[in-house]
């Protein structure tokens, strides 16, 4: 039995730059298309930033939706992965607040929003970083400084 966990340990952490790869390509390609989406359609979101009581909406529209194709795209890569998962958990937690907050009606609710899920992988890439399988880390392995 040792043997078996033993084997199925060794073989987990030869899989360990998996989840933060998928973490990476799922929300960088959710993100990046949000993103593009909102650029297309900037005079519809600048109207919904508007009705959330979003302050200078016909600023915000356009900043948000170039913050996530731009960071969807680099999440994709893993190229400064750290700084925007933040920058994406900080769109996410005015999301969840400007947009899903009503929604609430017990504290478990919020678990069930695809916004607070997503927040949660970016908080994860934020900490843990994107993995082997990214620029970011790469660029670490070829710096002069490693």
């Amino acid at each position: 039995m040792q043997t078996i966990q033993t084997k199925t340990l060794e073989l987990l952490s030869k899989l360990n730059w998996l989840p933060p790869l998928l973490a990476r390509l799922t929300t960088g390609i959710v993100f990046a298309e949000s993103g593009w989406g909102k650029l297309q359609n900037l005079e519809r979101v600048t109207s919904y930033f508007t009705s959330l009581g979003i302050p200078f909406a016909e600023i915000q529209a356009p900043f948000v939706a170039g913050l996530e194709l731009v960071g969807g795209l680099l999440l994709i890569f893993g190229l400064f992965t750290r700084v925007w998962a933040l920058l994406l958990s900080g769109v996410m937690g005015v999301a969840l607040v400007t947009a899903k907050l009503q929604d609430v009606s017990t504290p478990t609710d919020i678990l069930g929003f695809v916004e607070f899920l997503y927040l949660i992988l970016l908080i994860d890439l934020f900490v843990r970083g994107p993995g082997r399988i990214a620029l970011d880390a790469l660029f670490k392995k070829t710096s002069i400084t490693s």
